[in-house]
This record gives C-alpha cells, sequence and structure tokens, in this order.
C-alpha cells in the first residue's frame, strides 16, 4: 500500500461524518511533492459540508500549491467508489487529465482511474474567461 493511501485511510477516521455516518478520507501528492490530507465534515445545513477532496484541495492551496500529481480516496465502503461530480470538476481544475486517482474501500481493494477518465470533456476557468 502506498504511503498516500496510508495517509487517506488514516485521516478518514477523523472525518466528521453524524449524520450520513459515511466517512472519507483525502490525501493529495502535488507536482512539487507536497502531501495534504482531508476528511469530509458534513453540517446540520447539508450543503454546507464539506468532502474530503475539497479539504484536501483546500489544505493544498493553503500550503501554497495547485498542481495535483496523484490523488488517494478512501471511503465507507466495502468497494472503492468514485469521487461525486462536483468533486471531479474541483480535482480537474488542479491537476491534468492524465492525473492518477486511486480509489479504495475499506476491504482494500483498489482501483486506479485518472481524472480524464472520471471526467471527460471537463471545462475550466479558460471556459469561463471573456476576451
Amino acid at each position: 500500500m502506498s504511503e498516500l493511501l496510508k495517509k487517506a485511510r488514516t485521516v478518514r477516521e477523523n472525518a466528521y461524518a453524524p449524520y450520513s455516518k459515511f466517512k472519507v478520507g483525502a490525501a493529495i501528492r502535488t507536482t512539487s511533492g507536497g502531501e495534504f490530507i482531508g476528511c469530509n465534515v458534513e453540517n446540520a445545513a447539508y450543503p454546507q459540508g464539506l468532502c474530503a477532496e475539497a479539504a484536501a484541495i483546500a489544505a493544498m492551496i493553503a500550503g501554497g500549491e495547485k498542481h495535483i500529481e496523484e490523488i488517494c480516496i478512501v471511503a465507507d465502503s466495502e468497494k472503492p467508489i468514485a469521487p461525486c461530480g462536483g468533486c471531479r470538476q474541483k480535482l480537474a481544475e488542479f491537476s491534468t487529465p492524465e492525473t492518477v486517482v486511486t480509489l479504495a474501500g475499506l476491504e482494500g481493494g483498489c482501483i486506479k482511474h485518472t481524472i480524464g477518465e472520471l471526467l471527460p470533456d471537463s471545462f475550466g476557468p479558460d471556459h469561463l474567461l471573456h476576451p
């Protein structure tokens, strides 16, 4: 098991998920070698919660980094599950279509995708800028 995957598994235990009881941990390695972790944080005002991927991205940005090389995500499920659409878009904005995403469940199995496979035909800031 990779060190990044171990970090995602460990931080998942710190998740605050009193409503869904569904803990998720994420660990990011940046192109410069920095590593950042995040877990989901729920809130009674449901849309105000924070996904693990978004928390890890926020830590990365706060750490002065902006380019994801690899991400590992561990969720409270027997088998690996993919991130939600919103998190796929967030991850795509700070990575390339070739960035590796390792997904793991509690039973230890892993699957790997690229951001391009998880979010084909994504859009980004360059699509929102006006000439």
